[in-house]
């Protein structure tokens, strides 16, 4: 049936009407409107205006709350857990997954004015992020190796970056991927070589319950990738690293 309303008047309605679905729902229309994907790991705060966390925050909590209520928690006369609906609401969406709701810290990056092409790396730079699978802790230390390009950037900035790209839902193999894209992208370096070794909570605090067991991974690209001597040159710095942590 065609509406018989004006166009004006049409959208000014439908514009209300939106206002009163829940955030979430908005949020997920205008990602879908523009095409931008929204998985665990990706960032989406492009889309948010002002208000829009708080309001997240609220509905967040909301879903919390009725989550311990179907886990048989009285949180009504419980004193431990009358507030860890917002508690946790608060920590998902400025802490502990902060990488998808908060936009990068800005990083400024400089001329190579000295044309520097030796390597360098970085770390340990710890990391705090979280099973996708189960969303329990994944925490660790990550390693990164530089041969600069035609600009540099600080050296506390890989740690922000870091910190922004695992402060997301993940699993390892991916997180080191968003974040070798992301220093790509800051500082174009002539080779870029990441390693991160973790330990993850879905295997120590659960299912098989291994308490010892971590994960390493690494990404090498551009010159690490082509020069055997480089890539290594990599790993012997982040082992003389390590040995320093040990003593």
């Amino acid at each position: 049936m065609t509406s018989t309303l004006p166009s004006n008047l049409s959208s000014k309605t439908s514009s209300v009407e939106s206002l009163t679905l829940p955030i979430s729902i908005r949020l997920r229309q205008r990602l879908e409107e523009i095409g931008i994907p929204f998985l665990a790991n990706d960032n989406i705060s492009h889309v948010l205006r002002d208000g829009d966390l708080e309001q997240l925050e609220v509905e967040v909590a909301g879903k919390v709350r009725e989550l311990l209520r179907s886990l048989v928690i009285d949180i009504d006369n419980d004193h431990n857990t009358e507030e860890t609906a917002e508690r946790v609401a608060r920590m998902y969406l400025h802490e502990v997954f902060k990488g998808r709701y908060y936009p990068q810290p800005k990083i400024a990056s400089f001329p190579n004015v000295k044309k520097l092409d030796e390597i360098y790396t970085v770390g340990p730079i710890s990391i705090r992020s979280a099973c996708s699978h189960h969303l329990v802790p994944i925490l660790g230390s990550c390693w990164i190796g530089i041969k600069p390009g035609d600009r540099v950037i600080g050296l506390s900035k890989f740690s922000r970056v870091a910190d922004w790209v695992f402060s997301r839902p993940h699993i390892q193999e991916e997180a080191v991927i968003i974040l070798a894209d992301e220093i790509e992208r800051l500082c174009a370096p002539q080779g870029l070589a990441i390693l991160v070794k973790a330990q993850h909570y879905c295997m120590k605090w659960r299912g098989v319950k291994e308490p010892q067991t971590s994960m390493v991974n690494s990404v090498v690209r551009g010159d690490f990738r082509h020069d055997p001597s480089l890539k290594q040159e990599f790993f012997e710095l982040v082992k003389q690293q390590e040995s320093l942590l040990i003593r």
